[in-house]
């Protein structure tokens, strides 16, 4: 017979004996981590025995997560104790298990020009990590020790012969193996360098050398004729801020005044350009998307065209240019210029010579590798925090799906149609919205019509995600049982 109890698995059974002795044995999942087998033995006269028959593991440091980030973990027998790292501190000293903390900051690093002179190097022998590094070079110990000294994002690296691995901080699942012959090196703040007390002196000019008035002098100098052309390139920019702005407002009055500077088309250009809309990119929910060039300096463009109502398009139209005009980054697809004559509302996008992301897991002939899979769904997460947090107008997308997904010359990943998405002012959360997603991606409070938050555009990044792991649709009907039709549901069975 067997029995549940917490963590544990109590199987019950009797052997009689000379002794009258009843034998129980559990299996149990303990606190620290480790799965153990138990041996009870309670005899006739209430007396009672318990032995270990078998546990997973003899060293209590193999258990990943047993010490908390940026911490180690060293055995002494039967016993572990985490500690931290060079150039650490514990986070709560009457727990040692909740990690440590750094004691400089980064940001020192990233100030100065010479990164190598702000730090010393210290080593731990026989240190392993379980994590991932995100740098493996074939290099000498001496080189591996100071190669973290110049990158930014090194935290520590482990020397394992003949290998050197870099490793991001935090640092995890760290742990004594004297079985491993490996250095671990540690960048430590140099005892002679209070940058904490200087935080915005320039490290790499030495103030107390001969050559210094020289090359305070030379500072003086470059940051003169640095700021002379900041201003003359300042001035540029306004001038041309302020001609676009007037070109735009003798087309016509948006009420958008000084909030972009976005190209303006006639609708006879954007016509020329794509050939009378020969080549179809692709159609959305809005629009169809048509492939053009620009006779000036020969750039492909892609060019939407609204094909709904003159109302409605109208009124998103003129939200998407007011995004446009307050939002830039390397995640989102470019908009460069507009066009409205009348009922015909255009807009011009950078082309994308890669093309969709749908295309890339569901239609390629080879499967994208695991690694270029990570860095498209972190561009894509990039691109949507800066929409829900960076962004000077917080923007919901709405519509979060491979098709509008991109990828262009570098293999970059961009969101599009972002400018379509209900906008959010600073100091809300939540808004109202109709139904502008596809089913597939859209978060139950959608089907509920109740407030929607940034939390749809993550449920929408979800099922993307599982997408991109499993190459297939979020919806397929060609599938051998009804459970698979859904991705979602296939997934969490």
């Amino acid at each position: 017979m067997v029995y549940w109890k917490r963590n544990s698995f109590l199987a019950k059974s009797s052997y009689p004996n000379k002794n009258k002795t009843t034998t129980i044995h559990r299996l149990s999942l303990d606190a620290d981590g480790i799965f153990r087998l138990y041996l009870h033995q309670f005899k006739s006269d209430n007396s009672s025995s318990m032995l270990i028959e078998w546990l997973a593991l003899s060293n209590q440091c193999e258990v990943g997560g047993f010490c908390g980030f940026n911490s180690y973990c060293s055995s002494r027998g039967s016993k572990a104790e985490c500690k931290c790292y060079p150039g650490f501190n514990l986070i709560n000293d009457s727990n040692k298990f909740l990690g440590c903390h750094k004691k400089f900051s980064e940001d020192d690093c990233l100030r100065s020009k010479d990164p190598a002179v702000l730090y010393n190097v210290t080593s731990l022998q026989n240190l392993w990590w379980s994590d991932f590094p995100y740098s493996v070079m074939p290099m000498d110990k001496e080189d591996c020790g100071t190669s973290c000294l110049e990158d930014c994002n090194c935290g520590a690296v482990l020397y394992t012969g003949d290998y050197c691995s870099k490793y991001k901080l935090p640092l995890r699942y760290g742990r004594i193996d004297a079985s491993k012959s490996t250095t671990a090196f540690f960048k430590v703040i140099s005892s002679s360098t209070n940058i904490s007390d200087h935080p915005h002196q320039d490290w790499g000019v030495n103030i107390g050398s001969k050559r210094s008035p020289i090359l305070i002098l030379s500072i003086i100098l470059g940051s003169v004729s640095c700021l002379c052309l900041v201003l003359a390139t300042s001035s540029f920019f306004v001038y041309r801020h302020k001609l676009h702005n007037t070109k735009l407002s003798e087309n016509v009055n948006l009420g958008l005044a000084e909030e972009f500077t976005l190209q303006s088309f006639s609708y006879n250009e954007l016509e020329s350009a794509t050939d009378g809309f020969k080549e179809e990119l692709g159609r959305g929910s809005f629009g169809a998307v048509y492939k053009g060039d620009i006779s000036k300096g020969g750039k492909t463009i892609a060019v939407k065209r609204l094909e709904k109502a003159v109302e409605e398009g109208e009124q998103e139209f003129r939200a998407e240019i007011t995004a446009i005009g307050r939002t830039h980054h390397r995640n989102l697809v470019q908009v460069i210029g507009f066009c409205i004559e009348g009922p015909r509302m255009l807009l011009v996008y950078d082309y994308m010579k890669n093309g969709s992301l749908a295309d890339l897991i569901f239609k390629a002939e080879r499967p994208l590798t695991w690694k270029e899979r990570i860095r498209i769904a972190l561009d894509v997460a990039r691109g949507l925090l800066y929409l829900h947090e960076e962004s000077e107008i917080h923007i919901i997308h709405c519509n979060i799906k491979p098709q509008n997904i991109f990828i262009d010359d570098n293999w970059t990943a961009k969101i599009s149609d972002f400018g379509f998405a209900k906008l959010l002012l600073p100091n809300q959360s939540k808004a109202t919205m109709g139904a502008e997603g596809t089913i597939g991606y859209l978060a139950p409070e959608w089907e509920k019509n109740s407030l929607i938050s940034l939390k749809a555009d993550i449920y929408s990044f979800g099922v993307v995600l599982l997408e991109i792991v499993c190459c297939r649709k979020s919806i397929e009907v060609n599938v051998s049982t009804a459970d698979e039709i859904l991705l979602s549901n296939w997934v969490y069975n």
